[in-house]
């Protein structure tokens, strides 16, 4: 009985979490504030990263590239996959 109530809670509670879940958000044009808000795992310290690694290094061209930001691993990646978009990468 325990164990089918504490079933029926995460079923419950993993459906409330897919409704709210966050618009993803675009890692070439996002601002620290956007990051941080939306990705799991990320504060201000580590968007700045991600901010500050875009600008020296260029537009992510794969999301794969945010494991090259001070901070970020492939954890961190693998659960924001749904949460992050590459918009342009071309610098027009």
């Amino acid at each position: 009985m325990i164990k089918q109530l504490l079933l029926a809670m995460i079923l419950v509670f993993g459906a409330t979490t897919l409704v709210m879940a966050e618009e993803p958000v675009d890692i070439n044009t996002a601002t620290v504030e956007q990051l941080a808000e939306t990705l799991n795992g990320v504060g201000e310290s580590k968007a700045r990263a991600i901010v500050e690694y875009r600008e020296a290094h260029g537009a992510f061209e794969h999301i794969d590239e945010l494991v090259n930001v001070r901070g970020i691993g492939l954890a961190t990646v693998d659960k924001n996959r749904d949460l992050i978009e590459l918009g342009s990468t071309s610098s027009e």
